[in-house]
């Protein structure tokens, strides 16, 4: 089918949820893309931080023909053999104790928040005064799902389907005063991404992160971690919060998990575990024979490559150079982030879109997050030199953007 078959068939057969760029893309090879005419794009994106080992990696093509050569679905009434095998690298990496498998970060995330009203409910029955509300960020992004729609901050994403889950506050970011005034023995949990990705590259404080897990500790709360998109090696460790030096209680795992085949996890220490009994929650899809053995695939050759040593220096050059660029050019207002997972902010949410969509056009694939910041979440696997082309490209672009804006007849066509 054509380019613009496929864009008519779209228009007509779609829930219109996403507005697409106009590119097909049809294979993709290591950190790059190629599109139906074979134009090579570089993938600074990585599905939004999914494609961690890039694209159409060995270790993941052979996962996928060994397993699926054996078995694809068994269903969770019974046992397989890769379902074990995952949680226990999960469990060593994140210092957590059980997990439990499904098929998307909203739904790791709804199991995390499911897990919290039981627990809170199951404290209850023990004797322990635990309440069911929820304290979760401003700025903040869980997922779409109904809970995780729910402890979502921005206005766009809550209010069509508003009334939501009760009981949920916010707590402005990195505001330890705020938090303190908003705790009580009323709260079940705190809930908060390591990483703001969707709110624009922001690392919670060590402060304010120290702080939620005193609270909690303190009352039996949960405290429940969000490594969706910063989790799994991204930042340069398995766990984002291992730079903090706290464990949370619960964390959620997604995104680079199967390297492109959907799965999450929510993983728990063993007290919290005890609220699940079976029947409480379940899936269908979720921990099936193939996804595991494609994560397994992608932990280990994550180990085996030594990826994360990869990640803090190719990252740490990355921040180098981003800065750098800062230094040319007064329209960047911040660099921020950890390891491969980067923000830079600019001055104005117009120049912003306009350089995300002039680096598409130069075949530098990026994308744009809280509407100012240009957000680089490129595989693991990425070197130098891809690094230094995003670098040169944007330079160029953002030279030529604030340029243009300045000139004498931008400036006559602004006043009218």
């Amino acid at each position: 089918m054509k380019f613009e078959d496929i864009r008519a068939a779209e228009a007509r057969l779609l829930v219109t949820t996403y507005e697409r760029n106009p590119i097909c893309f049809v294979r993709g090879e290591g950190v790059l893309l190629f599109d139906e005419k074979g134009a090579a794009y570089l993938d600074m994106l990585s599905g939004i931080g999914v494609n961690a080992l890039g694209h159409g990696h060995p270790a993941i093509q052979e996962a996928l023909d060994k397993q699926s050569r054996k078995l694809l679905h068994v269903s969770n009434l019974f046992f397989h053999e890769g379902q074990a095998e995952l949680a226990l690298r999960l469990t060593e990496m994140t210092g957590l104790d059980r997990a439990f498998f499904c098929n998307s970060g909203t739904e790791a995330w709804e199991a995390a928040l499911k897990l919290a009203r039981a627990y809170a409910t199951l404290r209850r029955s023990e004797g322990h005064r635990l309440g069911t509300k929820i304290l979760a960020l401003e700025h903040g992004f869980h997922g779409r799902t109904m809970g995780s729609v729910s402890t979502t901050h921005k206005q766009k994403y809550r209010e069509p389907f508003e009334p939501l889950v009760p009981g949920v506050e916010f707590v402005r970011f990195n505001d330890i005063a705020d938090l303190e005034e908003k705790f009580s023995n009323e709260v079940c949990a705190i809930c908060l991404e390591t990483v703001q990705g969707e709110g624009g590259i922001y690392p919670v404080s060590k402060e304010f992160f120290a702080a939620a897990r005193k609270l909690t500790s303190e009352t039996g709360a949960l405290l429940i971690a969000d490594e969706i998109q910063c989790g799994l090696g991204r930042t340069g460790e398995w766990c984002a919060y291992r730079h903090y030096g706290i464990l949370p209680d619960v964390t959620t795992l997604a995104k680079p998990l199967g390297g492109g085949i959907p799965i999450g996890a929510m993983l728990c220490n063993e007290e919290a575990a005890r609220a699940f009994t079976p029947g409480m929650h379940g899936t269908t899809f979720g921990g099936g024979p193939l996804a595991c053995a494609v994560a397994i695939a992608v932990i280990d050759t994550m180990r085996r490559d030594n990826l994360l040593q990869h990640i803090q220096e190719t990252g740490k050059y990355f921040v180098q150079q981003l800065q750098s660029l800062a230094q040319r050019h007064t329209c960047i207002v911040d660099v921020r982030g950890m390891g491969l997972m980067l923000g830079m902010e600019l001055s104005d949410a117009e120049l912003a879109k306009q350089a995300t969509t002039q680096m598409m056009e130069r075949r530098i694939l990026i994308n744009r997050t809280n509407e100012t910041v240009l957000r680089f979440l490129p595989p693991y696997i990425i070197e130098k030199k891809h690094i230094e082309q995003t670098i040169h490209t944007l330079d160029e672009i953002l030279t030529n953007l604030t340029t243009v804006a300045a000139s004498p007849a931008a400036a006559h066509g602004a006043r009218g």
